[in-house]
């Protein structure tokens, strides 16, 4: 069996202990979110609630960041010459949008609340908020290692770190319901959690619209990208420049270059110069060159750096 099949096992063998990974996670979330739900009607706390369905959205997200990871591995076709990468993205903004609202409901439900108090169960609170933080923090471990590579599962894992500090805040909110009856902290906690879920829906869906609108990486500037590219022998000009993401993996660059020789010779050496210092400088592993004479450059309708496409 040679090395490149014996690579192609063990990646199916890691894909598939991972895909086992996010379904146990699933599972686990979807039971934590009915515990929760029930303990926070028995107990009038609008906290666990407010928990329960926060670990609810990260049981969806888990779901569609599965479907949608799966669905974005299928190879390019006629219809989708790009292939089906930006799928995760989709599933990203499906996940986000849903966090955000979720967060206007609780800012909404607590606000309710802070007018029309009551009375609260704390020791239901507190056993079945510690239940939920060991799970939480067993889901998050989960969750780990398959979150470096992916956005909508990196998305899940900080959900669930987030649920562990909900959580946290839940259960010292029982507790001084239990020794002080200070019944206004469950209120106040729903607020801290829906801030925490509105504030990280807002930052983590910037970068979603970011690449769906195309724009240029958040590390890149175009003009020093420009300025490399002409520093290159035989580089007269760069216009028509535009960079963009892919996915949140692959970069991607168009340009048209004036050369000031065309010979064949001529344009080989400078495309590999140019495809070298895009990888090497700024992370760009796939470009679309063309080249332009002098000549051809003078009658060229558009001639800034920034043109539309």
């Amino acid at each position: 069996m040679d090395k490149t099949h014996k690579h192609s096992d063990y990646l199916t063998i890691q894909n598939d202990k991972g895909l086992r990974r996010l379904i146990w996670a699933l599972m686990v979330n979807v039971l934590l979110t009915v515990v929760q739900v029930i303990g926070g009607v028995v107990s009038g706390s609008l906290a666990l609630i407010a928990d329960a369905l926060h670990n609810f959205s990260d049981a969806i997200s888990l779901l569609i960041a599965l479907i949608a990871r799966k669905w974005a591995k299928k190879p390019a076709d006629k219809k989708r010459t790009f292939g089906y990468k930006r799928a995760e993205l989709i599933g990203a903004m499906i996940n986000l949008t849903t966090l955000i609202l979720l967060g206007i409901y609780l800012l909404f439900e607590a606000i309710l609340r802070s007018f029309e108090p009551e009375p609260i169960a704390g020791w239901i609170v507190v056993i079945i908020a510690s239940v939920a933080l060991v799970i939480d923090v067993v889901t998050a471990a989960l969750t780990y290692a398959l979150a470096k590579d992916s956005l909508n599962i990196r998305a899940a894992f900080l959900h669930n770190v987030a649920d562990a500090l909900s959580s946290v805040a839940v259960i010292i909110a029982g507790t001084l319901i239990i020794l002080y009856e200070w019944y206004f902290v469950d209120t106040l906690c729903t607020f801290l959690i829906a801030g925490y879920v509105l504030y990280y829906g807002y930052i983590e869906i910037q970068s979603v619209i970011r690449i769906l609108m195309q724009s240029v990486p958040v590390n890149i500037d175009i003009i020093d990208v420009t300025m490399r590219l002409e520093e290159i022998e035989n580089v007269q000009q760069v216009h028509h420049l535009h960079v963009w993401e892919l996915d949140e993996h692959t970069r991607s660059l168009e340009a048209h270059v004036v050369i000031s020789k065309a010979d064949h010779e001529a344009i080989g050496k400078v495309k590999g110069q140019i495809k070298e210092v895009l990888n090497r400088s700024f992370q760009i592993t796939h470009s679309t060159i063309e080249f332009e004479s002098e000549s051809e450059h003078d009658v060229c309708t558009y001639k800034s750096v920034i043109t539309p496409h």
